[in-house]
């Protein structure tokens, strides 16, 4: 996939118009537009990269910070009793956009969610 064709490329530079729930210096959050749950979340990084590892290892700690503070935000937001975190990389793995991306998922108790793990 080219990048000027990149769904998730477009959605970060207000291209295509999302419901962008958090931002910071290189990532954004943005709402699944096919929630397995109420509250899937989705980080992407705001550069183009297809799988973790493209991901410049400079920009782990904010990384790792930001996933915090959007499963932390969900959290208190009552959507959730726990959550998944899920990246699939590359296409045997189940990634369907090839631009790198994060799955976070608040669960409840009884939710008909199955974790691939």
């Amino acid at each position: 996939m080219d990048k000027e064709d990149c769904v998730f490329c477009k959605i970060a530079q207000g291209k295509i118009k999302s419901e962008i729930i958090k931002g910071s210096n290189n990532f954004i959050a943005i709402r699944d537009i096919h929630p397995k749950t109420e509250g899937h979340t989705l980080i992407i990084p705001k550069k183009h990269y297809v799988t973790l590892l493209d991901i410049n290892n400079s920009l782990g700690e904010e990384l790792l910070q930001f996933m915090k503070e959007v499963a932390f935000d969900l959290m208190n937001k009552k959507l959730g009793d726990g959550f998944n975190i899920i990246m699939n990389n590359l296409q045997p793995a189940g990634q369907v956009v090839e631009h790198a991306h994060i799955h976070i998922i608040p669960r409840k108790e009884g939710d008909r969610f199955k974790s691939p793990v």
